[in-house]
């Protein structure tokens, strides 16, 4: 267990990256390992400490890895009251195939469940730039998932499916959050998936951020403590709580 990482880390983050919640909880965190296809991904826990049943999220981290700043982020998440599965989906390979990510996040649901602090029935799914991807193409497949949360994500990039051709197996309800200088994944493609997801009668949320680039969440791999940051993770947070009741 990482006790001194995330004592240091809640006390410095928490007075910049102050959610809706009037109360934080002491959480427990920890690297660990989630088994899928005979493999163990090195990935990391957090939890509120005090005994209890909470929902949970998946939390798929961006191609640059499992950096500090979504441990960080785990840590804050989980003293909201939720636990936080960020999975290392790069352990054996930096890109994956789709199928190899799916069964990893069914495998990381089927983990979550076994916990006696998790209600199997509240896991909900976020992501990050490729992870973001993940949320957009997974959330319709993996029907345990109450609700998700994709991230600067890539909705026409993917072999052999991409989001928009997944779009008619949606049920869960997804909040989107989006810069308008994202280079990579262009803000114009995002109007035109949500467009889709509209005209298909689907439950979604999208949040737009004027001028924020790709990553925005993340700069040289730490957690950003800037308004928009603030916001966004509050958007997120609120969202879960909202969709996972």
């Amino acid at each position: 267990m990482k006790i001194a990482h995330w004592l240091l880390m809640f006390v410095l983050l928490a007075a910049s990256l102050t959610s809706l919640a009037q109360d934080s909880l002491d959480i427990v965190s920890e690297d660990i390992e989630v088994m899928s296809g005979q493999q163990a991904y090195q990935s990391y826990l957090a939890y509120p400490a005090s005994e209890g049943t909470y929902p949970a999220v998946v939390l798929i981290h961006s191609f640059n890895g499992l950096q500090d700043g979504y441990r960080d982020m785990t840590d804050l998440f989980a003293s909201e009251g939720f636990v936080v599965l960020a999975i290392g989906w790069q352990t054996f390979e930096r890109s994956p195939s789709d199928a190899l990510v799916e069964q990893l996040l069914r495998d990381s649901i089927a983990f979550l469940g076994a916990r006696d602090d998790v209600d199997p029935m509240r896991i909900g799914l976020t992501g990050f730039c490729a992870g973001g991807r993940y949320t957009m193409l997974l959330l319709p497949q993996i029907k345990e998932f109450g609700a998700g949360v994709a991230w600067y994500g890539f909705p026409n990039f993917g072999d052999p499916a991409t989001a928009m051709d997944v779009i008619d197996q949606l049920d869960s309800p997804m909040l989107i959050i989006h810069g308008t200088q994202d280079r990579p994944s262009p803000i114009a493609d995002i109007y035109v998936y949500v467009t889709a997801l509209g005209d298909a009668g689907k439950d979604f949320e999208l949040k737009v951020y004027a001028n924020e680039p790709h990553g925005f969440m993340l700069e040289a791999g730490e957690l950003q403590r800037d308004d928009v940051a603030t916001d966004a993770y509050n958007e997120m947070v609120t969202y879960f709580r909202r969709k996972l009741a």
